[in-house]
């Protein structure tokens, strides 16, 4: 029986117990297809693909004391891959509202959590709801994941039976810093964070050890003195301002998607603004949700929101197995600059300021220690940080070719994390061929109707992209 369990990490703990009816944690995807998708052989790819990760023929045992990995042995596939149908006219708000209501709906605990819907009715096509709870893996791994049941032709040459990928392995530093998903930026001191998020429980004392080193011991004063300042900052963060997106949460989920924005067009505004596509993207989101509180009645003048946003701590170089190996930073938004290119200069600025931050470290630090904490001291710990935002952001690079999926192409790709504490409402921005898709995900209680914001990122990528084309001619005429 032993064989059949297998230790769960700290960080993956944390996220497995952050569940609560309100917030539950699961990631969740769709894959929208122009053409139908075969059940039969889509349930072999994911026979074939999906389950060559051990982890997902497990299911995650928590015992108070600790969490485990327990091998299903009455695994039963019909149970994770099932077929659905859309009430007509099967289309996008059908299509939306069948997301809504699985992004609230709990995952069987007996069995492992995750589980794919095909849709066989949407539009002239298909489509896949894919739902997984976040202690699997984070983002970045899951994409990695998903994205290896999908090949670049239709009617690929079959390939020899590759190697089962490694379900997890102990975090090591990455090398390089933020990734893409800030802009490839440095992380100082991950290091210090390296051996305590392992296992989480002897923090103090691997820093000790450390310390003991001489030829370390200046290294980890440095570091340790620029985290401890850092933690202080994050402590003494002021609550974000109660707007309609801060409040009681219910049960129910709302999902929402935009229309899809061209890329090249995104990195042509960036450069000819000397800033990131993130800062370009992120202003626009900025701007949806500053003109949707407007139109309500509310005051957004010197509104700022913050957002926590994922960081990947991965090395670029290295294979991605599962688990959660990412930090968070929380990131200031200008949601009451109405001025487009203002606002994308805003944004860069709060970007910049955390080239150099220790928050993504200190966070996975953080998220390893709740681990091997109590419920109770893990759900203060989790209200306390989620009290400081108002949203979760979260920006994924997705591949740059066509894709297809047992055959069938697939036109778009989306996806929606998981908000956490008192947090009700969450932003997903993915790339896919050349196109930028948004997407929102809220407590109904919170925003009752996000299509109306989902609307608006088109919108005001958009008032972006004349500000930069009318700039020269204002300049001339001032």
């Amino acid at each position: 029986m032993a064989a059949d369990r297998e230790r769960m990490s700290a960080v993956d703990t944390a996220w497995l117990r952050m569940d609560r009816p309100t917030n539950l944690m699961m990631i969740v995807g769709v894959w929208i297809l122009d053409e139908p998708l075969d059940f039969a052989r889509f349930r072999q790819l994911i026979a074939e693909r999906f389950l060559r990760y051990t982890r997902f023929r497990q299911r995650p045992v928590d015992d108070g004391v600790g969490a485990a990995w327990e091998l299903d042995h009455e695994f039963d596939l019909d149970s994770h891959v099932r077929r659905v149908a859309l009430p007509e006219p099967a289309g996008k708000y059908e299509l939306e509202a069948l997301v809504s209501d699985l992004a609230g709906a709990k995952l069987d605990p007996r069995r492992p959590l995750w589980q794919f819907q095909l849709v066989e009715n949407y539009a002239a096509g298909a489509a896949v709801v894919m739902r997984i709870h976040h202690c699997y893996a984070d983002g970045i791994a899951l994409t990695r994941v998903l994205l290896s049941l999908t090949d670049t032709e239709r009617d690929p040459p079959p390939q020899p039976e590759p190697a089962a990928p490694a379900a997890a392995r102990p975090w090591r530093p990455r090398k390089g810093g933020l990734g893409a998903a800030m802009g490839q930026l440095p992380i100082p001191g991950a290091a210090l964070v390296q051996r305590a998020l392992a296992d989480g429980a002897d923090w103090l004392g691997r820093v000790a050890e450390t310390a003991r080193h001489p030829d370390h011991a200046a290294e980890l004063a440095r570091h340790a003195l620029g985290a401890g300042l850092e933690m202080l900052r994050v402590a003494s963060l002021p609550d974000d301002p109660m707007v309609r997106f801060k409040g009681t949460l219910g049960t129910r989920k709302l999902a929402a998607w935009g229309e899809q924005l061209p890329l090249p067009e995104v990195r042509t505004v960036a450069h000819a603004l000397g800033c990131t596509i993130n800062d370009v993207l992120m202003a626009a989101a900025a701007g949806a949700l500053g003109s949707y509180l407007r139109e309500l009645g509310e005051d957004t003048d010197g509104l700022v929101l913050r957002a926590t946003v994922p960081v990947n701590l991965r090395d670029p170089g290295e294979s991605i197995g599962l688990g959660n190996e990412f930090g968070l930073v929380f990131l200031e938004l200008p949601v009451g600059i109405r001025d487009p290119l203002a606002r994308v200069r805003a944004v860069s600025e709060s970007m910049a300021g955390l080239k150099t931050s220790y928050q993504p470290a200190l966070m996975l630090g953080l998220m390893a220690t709740l681990g091997v904490l109590g419920e109770g001291a893990q759900r203060l710990a989790v209200d306390l940080l989620s009290s400081k935002a108002t949203l979760v952001a979260s920006n994924v690079p997705g591949p740059r070719t066509q894709l297809y999926a047992a055959g069938s192409r697939i036109s778009q790709l989306m996806f929606w994390v998981p908000q956490s504490g008192g947090i009700g409402l969450g932003i997903s921005i993915l790339s896919y061929n050349g196109q930028v898709q948004f997407g929102l995900i809220a407590d109904r209680k919170r925003v009752p109707d996000p299509r109306n914001i989902a609307a608006r990122f088109g919108a005001e990528f958009e008032q972006i992209v004349l500000a930069v084309l009318l700039g020269p001619y204002l300049q001339a005429g001032s």
